[in-house]
Parts: C-alpha cells; structure tokens; sequence
C-alpha cells in the first residue's frame, strides 16, 4: 500500500503532525470541510492559525480546492485530478445538499465553459448547485 503521506513529499513538504491529520480528514471525507469542521476533528494542540496557514499551503500546492458557498463562506475538498502548485485542474460542478448541508464534488460534471465578451481572459469558473443529495432523497 503506497504511503499516504507521498502526497506532502511530492509536493516538497514536510510531514508534520499536522499536515497529516489535516490530509487524513480530508482522505477519509466523503465531502468538502469547512475550516470549523477542521477545527473541532484536529486535536486542540493545533490552533485557528495553525489550521488555516496548512490549508493555504493546501490550496497553493494544489492538493485541495476551495468551494465558494452562498453565504461567502469557504470550503475545501481533495483535489481528484492532476493539480499542482499555481494550477488547479478541478473544473467540476460541486453540489450542496440543501437539507444536511454536505457539499460534494461532481468530478464527473464539468462546469460549462462561457462565452466572454472580447477582451476578457477567464482565470477560474466555479458552479454550485443545490437541492437534495440521494440519501435525503431518499429518506
């Protein structure tokens, strides 16, 4: 079983207590996580800052992306495809369940490409949508 931890070598970091619990709640999250949540799953030894300067560096090597939400808040997820430092490849939809609240990455679901008017450059595209995700569907 490879190490789980390669991704912070590869990404030419080093592999603190931290850094690993943080990558682990977000291996083992079937969704995104808000900074909050991060916060109340690591163990008090790791401060406000301490978790949002690991998930900055996150963001910035490219192994999790942040979701925009309604209400301006963040969330993160893993990143599912070939990102890396400056470049994020993750042009999905992502889709929040408007009864639990779970925010999920549609990697299958590609953000549909817009037609700018001349003389814009697009950097970035997010789309979120929102309804009833298929266990409270269900239930």
């Amino acid at each position: 079983m490879p190490d789980k931890y390669n991704i912070l070598k590869k990404n030419s970091l080093s592999v603190t207590e931290g850094r690993k619990q943080i990558l682990n709640l977000f291996l083992e999250s079937e969704g995104a996580l808000a900074h909050a949540d991060i916060e109340k799953k690591t163990d008090a030894a790791f401060d406000r800052v301490t978790v949002y300067r690991t998930l900055q560096t996150f963001v910035e090597k490219g192994i999790i992306h942040q979701i925009p939400t309604t209400d301006n808040s963040i969330m993160y997820a893993l990143c599912r495809h070939e990102c890396e430092e400056g470049h994020h490849h993750d042009n999905h939809v992502h889709f929040v369940c408007s009864s639990c609240g779970k925010t999920i990455c549609l990697d299958e679901v590609t953000v549909p490409s817009v037609q700018l008017p001349k003389g814009f450059k697009p950097q970035h595209a997010a789309m979120v949508v929102s309804g009833l995700c298929a266990e409270c569907r269900n239930n």
